[in-house]
């Protein structure tokens, strides 16, 4: 069994890579809840022999290679990976970047855009011939939900939804409208202007996060896939732990 680690700034994401397909069983511990206690109480009742982490959270991963008594891949620029970088300082690219984009290359036809709703949503392309060209960082959703909230006397926190009219009849709706409606037009106007650049007609294909809400109404993303990053890292994984089917 080969265990899979995605670990974000928000959630660290468990899953299992079992004859090349993922398993049921899946596991989310809150990224600043991490210990040896909690990693003991999510990973006790499977069992696994090497694992692959995909970590943007330095301490976090230095905890969980310490608390793995395996063989532990860490994804990033050095790896084995299944597209090639053409990007001037590859050690800067985060590893979700880099699964995210190994993804959508064996997953879906190149070039393609890879949309990310993380805590930060973030753009990756990846070239006609399967190079990692960049991308774009931008705030995630929520920073356009709670932003208000902590910095005004009045406005109060919300869970993002679909607002019902474009005209909000209340504080709440009138918010609602502004992060979900505005939003969409951050990410309408980046991926016009990204497409624009790259020529061609890119794949897009968006995950995590608030991807199913922002999508709906986007024509432009073809496709949803919340295991876009896990698959990325079972790929690499499977390739750095040289493992055959």
């Amino acid at each position: 069994m080969h265990l899979l680690i995605d670990n974000s700034n928000t959630l660290t994401k468990f899953a299992l890579d079992h004859d090349s397909e993922l398993s049921a069983w899946r596991e989310t511990v809150p990224t600043s809840d991490l210990s040896k206690k909690a990693l003991t109480r999510a990973l006790s009742s499977q069992k696994f022999t090497h694992a692959t982490l995909c970590s943007v959270v330095p301490k976090a991963a230095a905890l969980m290679e310490d608390f793995l008594d395996i063989p532990v891949h860490q994804v990033s620029h050095l790896s084995n990976l299944p597209i090639t970088i053409d990007y001037p300082k590859p050690a800067q690219i985060g590893a979700d970047r880099l699964a995210n984009a190994s993804a959508a290359f064996l997953e879906f036809s190149a070039p393609a855009i890879v949309i990310d709703f993380g805590t930060a949503v973030t753009f990756d392309v990846i070239s006609q011939n399967g190079a990692y060209l960049g991308g774009v960082i931008a705030p995630g959703t929520a920073s356009l939900r709670d932003y208000l909230h902590t910095k005004t006397a009045l406005l109060p926190a919300i869970q993002l939804e679909e607002p019902s009219s474009i005209i909000g009849r209340s504080t709440e709706e009138a918010m609602q409208v502004g992060a979900v409606i505005g939003y969409r037009g951050l990410i309408r106007e980046i991926l016009n202007a990204i497409c624009s650049e790259l020529g061609g007609h890119p794949t897009i294909i968006a995950t995590g996060g608030d991807s199913a809400l922002i999508s709906h109404g986007l024509d432009a993303i073809q496709h949803l896939d919340q295991d876009l990053t896990m698959k990325g890292i079972q790929a690499i994984g499977r390739a750095n732990h040289k493992i055959s089917k």
